[in-house]
């Protein structure tokens, strides 16, 4: 069975599922949008705090990974929407949804990273590095299980299978 039978509802033509899809995703991106979006301004206001101008190298090079990756997750969060307005009453809702999906997707593989980066920035300066560090992989491994492992479980085991 496919993705696309498996959520199907019988009363819903393939125009009116896309729609459902495309809804769902935007509610998905809603969400993720507006952390994001906060992180990365937090994060542009840190490079111009006189402290942070005398950290060391470690902190300006977790610091700059850190902002880069949240703008990139900001950016692939943005990109169907703008996809949208370019293909908007085009008749392509049926392409233009698998690749929103993986831009999506691909947005919450750099999130883990910028909120792995910002978790090691702050920790670094109340704990040791080495603590820092540590905290860190747990929460990227905390994320990795929940958003990632579990749901692929899941998804093996769906339907017996």
């Amino acid at each position: 069975m496919t993705d696309s039978e498996r959520y199907s509802r019988p009363q819903e033509d393939a125009g009116e599922r896309l729609d459902r899809h495309w809804n769902e995703l935007l509610q998905e991106l809603r969400l993720a949008q507006t952390g994001t979006q906060i992180l990365f301004a937090f994060l542009l206001s840190i490079a111009f705090q006189a402290k942070f101008q005398d950290a060391d190298t470690f902190t300006h090079d977790v610091y700059a990974g850190t902002l880069v990756a949240s703008a990139l997750a900001v950016g692939l969060f943005l990109a169907p929407v703008s996809f949208h307005r370019v293909v908007y009453q085009h008749k392509l809702r049926d392409r233009m949804l698998p690749i929103a999906g993986k831009m999506a997707s691909a947005g919450l593989v750099f999130l883990v990273v910028a909120m792995a980066g910002g978790v090691l920035l702050a920790v670094d300066v109340v704990l040791s590095r080495a603590v820092a560090i540590i905290v860190t992989a747990v929460v990227a491994v905390w994320f990795t299980v929940f958003w990632y492992v579990i749901p692929a479980w899941v998804r093996a085991n769906a339907n017996g299978g």
